[in-house]
């Protein structure tokens, strides 16, 4: 471990962070109200459909931040990409407002394009304000990661509950507000000065590429074991869930597991620096560990088998924070 000098955060690292969460906010709030919505009262689709609809977004999604990320690096800038993204998904949450299947699908067309531009560009905004401070790389998409995570939090809890009390249509509307204020950040950030300039030392392409293959390896075994892990807890969850006075805060324990822990790795990754080797090998170890513990727990636990549950749920909150977002730096 190496103690950190002469390296600080900016101001701009928390304009950006705070950017994300209200896309987050906005994006996951969406989310939270589509499937309702389509087989509601306007659109009245089938639950297989509306559910079939759903997925193709979400995995479209992934695959539309490609598109994005060269518009941003090859033709207009991240910045500019990252706007312009901003303003076409406020403008597809806008189209949702409109009750019927063109205005559906328009909606999520934009969301998807805008999506694709914001996501990944200031992603690769974010990282390039490091690159003549690697050491604190960790340690700011720590932070970045930080408010995904609350931003998804605030947005399913506050649109899912207003979509479904006050009407999609309010929620839809409060979606794109969400995603405006998230332009405003970097449209009004004057931060292009503090980008580096071309002098800073870059790996070779090899190192490059040999680290993108591995980030590439990390992230499927990673998103492997969480989903496998996932699976169990939310079964556990569900049956768990019945037996304990908690229960408003029970769905949101892995957020407030990984915001705690986040907070904490956060300011140690600011004065500290270790090889993000090594933080990805803690991660999977810990992540090892709470699958095991989640095999300890039989099909049908009891109150008894809370503590475990806890320390599993606990343990997968470290391995998350330890290694998404230094996949993100790599």
């Amino acid at each position: 471990m190496e103690r950190i000098l002469n390296q600080k955060h900016n101001k701009y690292t928390f304009i950006y962070a705070l950017s994300r969460l209200f896309e987050r906010a906005s994006y996951y709030g969406l989310r939270a109200i589509m499937v309702l919505y389509m087989i509601g009262e306007s659109l009245q689709m089938s639950r297989d459909e509306a559910l079939g609809i759903y997925g193709m977004f979400t995995l479209y999604l992934v695959f539309s931040q490609i598109p994005g990320a060269l518009i941003g690096d090859l033709l207009i800038g991240n910045k500019r990409a990252m706007i312009a993204g901003g303003i076409i998904q406020a403008i597809g949450a806008f189209v949702f407002c409109i009750p019927s299947i063109t205005g559906l699908y328009i909606g999520l067309g934009l969301v998807l394009l805008g999506g694709g531009l914001f996501t990944s560009n200031i992603t690769a905004y974010f990282g390039k304000m490091y690159l003549g401070k690697t050491k604190l790389l960790d340690s700011a998409f720590t932070i970045f990661y930080l408010m995904i995570n609350l931003g998804a939090t605030i947005g399913i809890v506050t649109i899912g509950y207003i979509g479904e009390k006050l009407g999609f249509r309010i929620g839809f509307m409060l979606a794109g507000i969400l995603m405006l204020i998230a332009v405003v950040f970097p449209l009004l950030s004057k931060d292009s000065n503090i980008l580096v300039s071309e002098q800073v030392t870059m790996p070779s392409i090899n190192q490059r590429v040999i680290k993108i293959l591995a980030a590439f390896l990390l992230v499927g075994l990673f998103w492997a074991t969480y989903e496998m892990t996932s699976i169990r807890v939310y079964e556990i969850q569900s049956i768990l869930a019945d037996n304990i006075f908690l229960k408003s805060i029970w769905s949101s324990l892995n957020s407030i597991f990984i915001i705690t822990i986040g907070i904490i790795l956060t300011l140690l990754w600011t004065f500290f620096y270790y090889r993000q080797f090594i933080k990805v090998t803690i991660g999977f170890i810990f992540g090892t560990i709470s699958f095991g513990l989640l095999l300890l727990i039989p099909e049908t636990p009891t109150e008894h088998h809370l503590l475990i549950y806890f320390i599993s749920l606990l343990f997968l909150g470290i391995s998350e924070v330890h290694i998404a977002p230094i996949i993100h730096s790599i």
